[in-house]
């Protein structure tokens, strides 16, 4: 086999979510029957990203890494990068390419204008001009990761009639969702669409639900609204697709990748390492520089 395209999924506790990763992988084979399609995890799975990289490179001379992630934070800088180029090591005969994560882009923004209209309809199209929208994050540690959401709710704001679009974020960063419903409800919107800005179904989406259903108890004069997880649409297997032929036409990665950056190489020469418990401290010195240098990702 000449090239596999391997696809790399953050993984869930809930194993629904990686199962739907799954799912994803299969639609893109049925539609992509030229392609030989991998999938592995950066955590929480069976198939974790170092035996996902060996297991490609021993059916092919050529892998495309392709990061299943919206956000550029510590796995996409960091991790999956220092995979790859440990891969690279123990695979000399085998070409690596990484790809860039999924990003801020037209296909993301056509999903959550699909998914405002679909809310606005479900609360039987009311004035959008009182009626807010929150794009909800995962949330991250890293200023252009979490920046990416701020960009795509300033973009559906340019191209909505929608005074009211903010961000708010599910954790490690601000605000959080109770304290941006409470500013619309202060600035006299009647109804609130809630957009969460995620790929697959997770422990995370299970919290976002529970809320929204608190925030329609505490704030009886408001309508909310609830937008789904992107998963399935098609605009995400355009992404891939994208990815692929980018990788095909020679095109470089993405410099958010880190692959290669010098703050990876300096976290390497340090002993900084991605640790799965989540704690992200420094364990030296000199690594309390490094990491004030390189953001970690919200798990």
């Amino acid at each position: 086999m000449n090239e596999v395209v391997l696809l790399v999924g953050h993984g869930s506790r809930q194993q629904q979510g990686n199962r739907e990763i799954e799912r994803l992988a299969d639609l893109w084979r049925a539609s992509r029957p030229d392609l030989h399609i991998e999938v592995c995890f950066i955590e929480f799975a069976e198939v974790m990203l170092s035996q996902g990289l060996s297991r490609a490179a021993n059916n092919a001379r050529r892998v495309i890494v392709v990061p299943l992630i919206l956000n550029a934070a510590g796995h996409v800088k960091m991790e999956i990068p220092e995979h790859v180029a440990e891969a690279r090591q123990q695979h000399p005969g085998v070409e690596f390419v990484l790809m860039p994560h999924l990003g801020a882009n037209d296909g993301i923004l056509a999903i959550l204008k699909r998914q405002l209209r679909e809310a606005m309809n479900e609360l039987d199209v009311p004035d959008p001009q009182t009626t807010g929208v929150i794009l909800l994050g995962r949330g991250a540690s890293d200023r252009q990761a979490n920046g990416e959401v701020a960009k795509m709710a300033r973009w559906l704001q340019e191209d909505t009639r929608h005074e009211l679009v903010d961000i708010a974020f599910t954790g490690i960063t601000w605000p959080r969702l109770e304290r941006v419903v409470q500013r619309h409800a202060q600035l006299g919107m009647m109804q609130i669409v809630v957009l969460p800005y995620y790929l697959f179904t997770g422990t995370l989406i299970e919290r976002i639900e529970r809320q929204v259903a608190n925030l329609t108890r505490q704030y009886p004069q408001l309508r909310f609204a609830q937008g789904h997880y992107f998963g399935f649409e098609p605009e995400i297997i355009d992404l891939l697709n994208q990815r692929v032929a980018d990788a095909a036409a020679g095109q470089p990665t993405s410099a958010l990748s880190c692959d290669g950056c010098k703050y990876r190489e300096l976290a390497a020469e340090l002993g900084h390492g991605h640790s799965h418990d989540h704690s992200h401290a420094p364990h030296h010195p000199q690594q309390e520089e490094v990491a004030a240098l390189i953001p970690e990702a919200s798990c």
